[in-house]
């Protein structure tokens, strides 16, 4: 009863927020602007749910991921709120819909519009996720750059069993305002469905996949133009052939199907 009352609640707490299906899921209608002052707004004490509220992002390889990944879908329709972290996205989005995508939510990009936000407010941060030393870099080079951010604690994505479930004690403990959830994709979702029940004094929890490999300066993001284009990926590719090349080639296709056949107009419905 608790927990289906909860889920009411985080479903009210973003009831007012446009949608629509792209892919088959459902994505916020707002801009990275928009997406930060959503989130400074959801810890207001007024605003919160008895729970954390639970926001991801999607691309297409996430997409084709929930297409065939059946515990995969699960946890991303388990979201308070999907932003689309990926320009093809938004391009679909422009013939599919009559109110669609104002642009791409990078997490890189939206990390730091409410790290601003959150410095002038007062409000405070946690960063699980990468390894001892990448964890480390990006919350040196996040201090370096805000330095009136509040940042109660910061772990390495890395621990298990007993002496996770003690760190994610001690988060609740700490009872940040945002806390950045860096595991990749379907790690750090299955991280808020398991835990989110022990994080109750958390306010927001935003999984961040590599977000913490470009605050520790270990990856360049792609130029500005190949965002705006749709072509990250490749950059990425470039960098990375090894690991990205097949996982590009069989996803893209994937991911266009499902944008051409499982979207929708408009989706204004408070279903969460």
């Amino acid at each position: 009863m608790l927990e289906r009352r909860t889920n009411q609640l985080g479903r009210l707490a973003t009831a007012g927020v446009p949608r629509i299906t792209l892919g088959g899921l459902r994505l916020a209608v707002l801009d990275i602007e928009q997406t930060a002052n959503f989130m400074i707004e959801a810890v207001f004490p007024e605003r919160r749910v008895g729970r954390p509220l639970y926001l991801t992002s999607a691309n297409g390889e996430v997409l084709a991921r929930c297409s065939t990944e059946p515990m995969t879908n699960r946890l991303f329709h388990a979201a308070d709120l999907i932003n689309a972290d990926g320009q093809p996205l938004v391009t679909v989005s422009w013939f599919k819909s009559p109110t669609p995508l104002p642009e791409r939510v990078a997490t890189t990009d939206l990390f730091h519009a409410v790290a601003r936000k959150a410095a002038a407010a007062g409000l405070t941060f946690y960063m699980l996720g990468a390894d001892e030393a990448e964890n480390a870099a990006a919350v040196a080079n996040v201090k370096k750059m805000y330095p009136d951010l509040r940042i109660v604690g910061h772990c390495h994505g890395y621990l298990r069993g007993e002496a996770l479930r003690a760190k994610v004690d001690e988060i609740n403990q700490l009872a940040p305002d945002y806390l950045w959830v860096a595991l990749g994709v379907p790690y750090e979702q299955a991280f808020v469905d398991e835990f989110t029940p022990r994080l109750s004094r958390v306010g927001v929890i935003k999984t961040a996949g590599g977000l913490f490999n470009f605050l520790s300066g270990r990856r360049a993001r792609a130029p500005r133009w190949m965002q705006r284009i749709g072509l990250e990926w490749v950059w990425r590719i470039w960098l990375e052939p090894r690991r990205l090349f097949w996982r590009y080639l069989t996803t893209n296709p994937r991911a266009l199907y499902l944008l051409l056949h499982r979207s929708r107009p408009s989706d204004r419905t408070p279903r969460g």
